[in-house]
């Protein structure tokens, strides 16, 4: 799957707000549908590169050899959902999906997420 099929996927998931595929290498985005007037994509994006920056440096430093899934942060109205892409060809990005609480289910979004990130290729 190509990311423009990718991100439609994702904004078909229920509550979708906005997606992103971000390179947490540079904060940059390779793509993004949604958002809007009250979630700035671009903004977001950024900002949870140094997120998904932290963590990796936490990781390292307890000396865990463990790979995060993804992280989730939970708003009063959302659902934040940063998911890293797996593979060689993909490595340094993650998916970044911003939730309605009131419209989404976090588990069939998680399980979504999962199954996009297993069938992305860049």
């Amino acid at each position: 799957m190509d990311i423009d099929t990718a991100l439609k996927e994702a904004m078909e998931i229920d509550g979708a707000l906005g997606v992103s595929l971000v390179d947490y290498g540079s904060g940059m985005s390779l793509g993004s549908l949604g958002g809007g007037k009250y979630l700035d994509l671009e903004i977001a994006s950024a900002g949870n590169t140094e997120v998904v920056r932290a963590k990796m440096r936490t990781l390292e430093s307890l000396g865990m050899q463990e790979t995060i899934d993804d992280i989730l942060i939970t708003l009063g109205r959302q659902y934040h959902v940063i998911r890293l892409v797996r593979g060689q060809a993909a490595s340094g990005l993650f998916i970044y999906l911003a939730l309605d609480k009131t419209k989404a289910n976090l588990a069939l979004a998680r399980h979504h997420l999962k199954r996009i990130e297993g069938e992305l290729t860049i």
